[in-house]
């Protein structure tokens, strides 16, 4: 339900750093993470843990339903 409807790429704050969400995905931990670059290098982080920007990009809602639910 996360991966459909969020707008792939959008700016947020990674680790005190700008850095670029392009996707979504799921471990084999079924643990959802969001994959994003910073200066040309690919990280992880997981989707909990990820600071959504304000504006929130299309989807984030999502997001939000699923750390309430995860509460």
């Amino acid at each position: 339900m996360i991966d459909e409807p969020l707008k792939r790429r959008f700016q947020s704050s990674v680790h005190r750093m700008t850095a670029t969400v392009v996707n979504v995905d799921l471990t084999v931990n079924r643990e959802i993470i969001a994959i994003f670059r910073r200066d040309g290098h690919k990280q992880t982080i997981a989707i909990l843990d990820l600071p959504l920007p304000v504006p929130q990009p299309d989807g984030a809602q999502w997001i939000e339903a699923y750390r309430g639910w995860n509460r």
